[in-house]
C-alpha cells in the first residue's frame, strides 16, 4: 500500500513538473505577450518577466517593442520635372500596440515595407529634382506622415523617414555638371567686371590728381623704373612719352624730318627746304653778270637763264614727290660772266 502511494506521488509530481515546464513562459524586457485562448484575445497583454499559460489551450505570441530599422528598397520614378531618378530611403518605426500589431494585420513588417515602397514612388512623382538634392527635410516629413497615417491602425508608429540616395543618370549629372560651371564662370566674370568698374574709379581719381601736379608723374614712372629693376632683369624696358621725343627733335636745328618711330606722330622739320647748290650759282652767276650789248653775251644770258629755270623746274616737282632733288650739271664751260668777256 506505501509503495503505490510513493508511486502515485511520484507520477502525480512528474505530472505537475510536465505541466509546469509546458506552462512556463518568460517575456523579456522589450517584450509583450499577446494570449490567445482557444483562438480569442485575452484582455490582458502580458509584461515582461515569468508568466504562465494553460498548455495546449493558450498561445503566447511574443512583440517586439524596439525601434527597428528597415531599409526601403530603391524605387525608380519619374520627378515632376520629367527626370528619372532612383531613390533609396530608410525607415524606423516601433510597435506601441502589441494586440494590434498581432490582431489587424498578418506581418505588420511587411506591411509597413510596402507602404514605404509606394509613397517612397508617390513622393518622387510629386517632387522636383531640385526637392530631391537640397529640400530633403521636408520630403521626409511629407513621406513620414503618408506611412503614419495607415499605419496607426496596425498598432505600428513611424518615428522617422529619411531619404538615404538619389541616384541620377550619368548625362543629367554631366549636364548638371555644365550648368554649376557656367554659374561659377559668370560669377567670376561679373566679379572680375565690378574690379575693373572699381579700379578705373580709382584710376580717373589718380589721373585728376597728377594733371594738377605733372611731377608726380614722372616720379610714378620712376617708382615703377624701381619695382621692375628689382626683379634683376637683365632687360629694362623704359617708355617715354610722345611730347618727350617731340621736344628732343624739335632742339636740333638743321635737321630734316627724322624717320617716324612706332607709336609716335611724325615730326615736321622747322626749316624750309634749301634749293640745289647749282640752282644757286646759275642764279649768282646771272645776278652778277653785267648788261652787254653784243649778240654773244645776250645769247649766253639766255641760255643760262633757261638752265635755271629748267634746274627750278626739276627741284620743285622732286619737291612735291617727297625725293631727292634732281641734280643736273650744268654746262662745262661755264665759268661765270666778267665784265667785257664770255
Amino acid at each position: 500500500m506505501v509503495e503505490e502511494l510513493v508511486t502515485a506521488g511520484v507520477a502525480l509530481a512528474s505530472v505537475g513538473a510536465v505541466y509546469g515546464m509546458a506552462a512556463a513562459r518568460v517575456v523579456k524586457q522589450y517584450e509583450r505577450g499577446v494570449v490567445l485562448r482557444l483562438g480569442k484575445l485575452r484582455s490582458g497583454v502580458r509584461g515582461p518577466g515569468f508568466t504562465m499559460i494553460v498548455p495546449f489551450v493558450d498561445r503566447l505570441q511574443k512583440v517586439n517593442m524596439q525601434i527597428v530599422t528597415m531599409p526601403v528598397p530603391g524605387q525608380d520614378g519619374i520627378t515632376r520635372d520629367n527626370v528619372t531618378v532612383r531613390v533609396d530611403a530608410v525607415i524606423y518605426f516601433k510597435v506601441v500596440s502589441a494586440a494590434d500589431a498581432v490582431i489587424k494585420v498578418e506581418d505588420y513588417r511587411f506591411a509597413v515595407s510596402q507602404m514605404a515602397q509606394t509613397s517612397l514612388r508617390s513622393i518622387i512623382g510629386k517632387s522636383e529634382l531640385d526637392d530631391l538634392l537640397s529640400n530633403r527635410e521636408k520630403l521626409n516629413q511629407g513621406l513620414e506622415l503618408m506611412i503614419d497615417s495607415p499605419a496607426v491602425e496596425w498598432g505600428v508608429s513611424i518615428d522617422r523617414v529619411e531619404i538615404k540616395d538619389v541616384s541620377l543618370p550619368e548625362t543629367m549629372k554631366r549636364s548638371m555638371a555644365r550648368q554649376a560651371e557656367a554659374d561659377r564662370e559668370r560669377r567670376a566674370r561679373v566679379i572680375n567686371a565690378d574690379a575693373e568698374l572699381q579700379a578705373s574709379k580709382k584710376l580717373a581719381e589718380a589721373a585728376g590728381v597728377m594733371s594738377e601736379q605733372p611731377a608726380a608723374l614722372q616720379l610714378r614712372l620712376l617708382q615703377t623704373v624701381v619695382a621692375v629693376a628689382a626683379e634683376k632683369n637683365s632687360t629694362l624696358v623704359l617708355p617715354f612719352p610722345v611730347e618727350l621725343l617731340r621736344f628732343l627733335e624739335r632742339a636740333q636745328p638743321g635737321h630734316g624730318p627724322q624717320p617716324a618711330q612706332p607709336g609716335t606722330a611724325p615730326v615736321q622739320s622747322q626749316q624750309p627746304p634749301q634749293p640745289p647748290r647749282e640752282l644757286s650759282e646759275s642764279w649768282q652767276a646771272l645776278d652778277g653778270a653785267p648788261d652787254q650789248t653784243s649778240g654773244r653775251t645776250s645769247g649766253r644770258s639766255q641760255e643760262l637763264a633757261a638752265q635755271a629755270q629748267l634746274l627750278l623746274t626739276q627741284w620743285q616737282q622732286s619737291m612735291q614727290e617727297q625725293l631727292p632733288p634732281v641734280e643736273t650739271p650744268l654746262d662745262p664751260d661755264f665759268r661765270g660772266s666778267n665784265s667785257g668777256q664770255d
